[in-house]
């Protein structure tokens, strides 16, 4: 049996995450079925993370164990034969160790969650970015964001059904950038809670449109409440961009 790491890109749109679930189709799911379909085993993959439904992923990280005599390259061409027509691909495929696990090995993990800040409405993005017509301040977001990065209680921007044990975290970086009328909001963190981005972004709509301050995202964060903060964005503006791993873990 041989452990292969894959890196994953998928569109999330029509998918209720990336968990297998009982109310519909999802990311993991369809991998699983395409593994039957190529070497005839049932497998559960394990990914680095869930992601929400209607979220993308531009570098998912997974792993799964295969009994089958072949090679990542295989697996890799195999894989995505048989998952089209699904917006699911397998960028690499590469042999790893057996005590490589996708989500115990992760260091860091990297979204980018996309606001497109125009009057007119969504076309070709309307299910990758979050339409915002009022003018936003890129450059307040950015400011405001630099207080929540660090070592936090982030109870205030937690799901309610969150199922961490801790909501303390350590964000790496939060930076707002923008070009023309797309705004970029960059995360990176060992490990994020549920919903954290989403309502990280939520909160600093709230800024970017002059409605708070970054002393009112201190404050948010200070007072550990969730009803203290913004809005949870919608899922179709995240992606996960990339799950980094030790070099000697690949």
């Amino acid at each position: 049996m041989t452990r292969y790491y894959l890196v994953i890109e998928y569109d999330g749109t029509d998918y209720v995450g990336w968990q297998r679930q009982d109310n519909g189709p999802s990311i993991q799911e369809e991998l699983e079925k395409a593994i039957q379909r190529f070497c005839g085993e049932i497998v559960t993959i394990q990914g680095a993370g869930r992601t929400d439904a209607g979220v993308h992923a531009l570098g998912q990280a997974a792993h799964v164990d295969i009994e089958r005599d072949t090679d990542a390259n295989t697996v890799k061409d195999a894989l995505n034969a048989h998952l089209r027509p699904h917006p699911i691909a397998v960028l690499q495929a590469a042999e790893v160790p057996d005590e490589f696990h996708a989500r115990f090995s992760a260091q860091a993990r990297s979204y980018i969650y996309r606001i497109i800040n125009r009057r007119a409405p969504l076309t070709t993005q309307r299910h990758l970015a979050w339409h915002v017509g009022v003018t936003l301040d890129a450059s307040a977001m950015h400011e405001a964001a630099q207080r929540l990065v660090g070592k936090h209680d982030f109870t205030t921007f937690r799901a309610s059904v969150c199922q961490a044990k801790s909501p303390i975290r350590s964000m790496t970086s939060l930076d707002v950038t923008y070009e023309g009328d797309t705004i970029d909001i960059r995360a990176s963190a060992p490990s994020f809670l549920h919903h954290q981005v989403r309502n990280f972004v939520g909160t600093l709509k709230l800024v970017g449109e002059g409605k708070w301050t970054a002393d009112d995202v201190s404050n948010a964060l200070a007072a550990c409440d969730r009803t203290k903060a913004g809005q949870t964005a919608p899922p179709g503006g995240l992606f996960l961009t990339d799950v980094s791993y030790p070099p000697n873990n690949l």
